[in-house]
């Protein structure tokens, strides 16, 4: 369930964040026809969130494309949850009257009554007390909320900190949270725990710490950096083995460990092309063995040292939620 507001979403979402829509000619292009291709199949299924709050899905091109595929599909599904977003980096105008504008320039040109959700992205460009002011922002999105031209309102990007901050208006129906929370990486644990406690939905956009999780993306010639440090590198590696001895893509357990969490409402991967929602879709139901998870949990125990030792994270004690919720993993079963 999609928070406390009751609608459901896929264990999946599909973001579009890699598909660039900007081909500087309208309805046309290259770009225009590989998105259109793309929503296409999203829309048909399995998945009911289609993530489109990234920059180049903003403005007038990105929301007839997004239109197009709509209108192709006999409108927008039942129940489908397709994100847009507002931000200071998004629109010339971010106060209240140019966010009234641009909500109903989005609807026209989607072809929709109302938006299912919207985000306010990256609320680190902006201070916290302008985008709650009176008249401000936030006012302004809620209520459009309350007229029923928005269905829920999220928050996306920024510090965890930051994000906390904005939970504690009660304004928020959701959280995208683009901090790590993955095979590696909890640091987004405190963040989980806040929005659980307050029945707003949290969806993981990084379920993969950038590429380090997908298969063959371990050892790169990139060159260590923060993400791809050499204890990383080490756990990435050994969490590859064990998933290699029994067979599965170490993608696919990454993926899982996310959408097996029952404190995470939804897991956005990214698809730019077809084929790649269609591998989404085989890592999100491959089955993996329970010896799997007896390995890899191990390793994600050794991992929390190494995160309660940065500085920037907020360090957690806490034991593994799978463990302490008693979830039970697919049987061991031949892909």
């Amino acid at each position: 369930m999609l928070s406390r507001a009751g609608l459901s979403a896929s264990s999946v979402g599909i973001s579009l964040s890699a598909i660039d829509v900007c081909t500087g000619q309208p309805d046309s292009g290259p770009g225009f026809e590989a998105a259109s291709e793309t929503l296409r199949r999203v829309l048909e299924g399995p998945f009911n969130f289609i993530d489109a709050s990234g920059e180049s899905w903003q403005g007038a091109e990105g929301e007839r494309c997004i239109g197009k595929a709509i209108t192709e599909a006999g409108g927008l599904p039942d129940g489908f949850v397709l994100t847009r977003s507002v931000g200071p980096a998004l629109a010339l105008d971010f106060s209240g009257d140019g966010i009234l504008r641009a909500v109903e320039e989005s609807l026209q040109r989607l072809g929709l009554d109302l938006l299912p959700l919207v985000l306010l992205r990256n609320p680190e460009e902006f201070s916290f007390e302008s985008a709650t002011a009176r008249c401000g922002p936030l006012a302004t999105l809620v209520g459009l909320r309350d007229q029923g031209l928005i269905n829920h309102l999220g928050i996306a990007g920024g510090p965890i900190d930051l994000q906390l901050k904005y939970l504690q208006t009660d304004e928020f129906d959701a959280v995208i949270s683009h901090v790590p929370y993955s095979l590696l990486d909890r640091a987004a644990e405190p963040l989980i725990q806040n929005a659980v406690s307050r029945e707003v939905a949290f969806v993981n956009a990084a379920p993969f710490i950038g590429r380090l999780l997908l298969d063959g993306a371990g050892r790169s010639a990139q060159g260590v950096n923060r993400e791809r440090s050499p204890a990383r590198l080490e756990r990435s590696d050994k969490m590859r083995l064990i998933c290699a001895a029994y067979g599965i893509p170490l993608a696919a357990a990454a993926l899982q460990f996310s959408t097996l969490d029952p404190r995470v409402t939804s897991t956005v991967v990214g698809a730019s092309t077809p084929a790649q929602a269609d591998f989404v879709t085989e890592l999100a139901q491959w089955r993996i063995p329970s010896g799997v998870w007896d390995d890899l949990l191990d390793l994600v125990e050794e991992s929390e040292l190494a995160i309660s030792c940065r500085n920037d994270v907020v360090p957690t004690t806490d034991p593994l939620h799978y463990r302490d919720q008693g979830v039970t993993f697919p049987a061991p079963v031949p892909h």
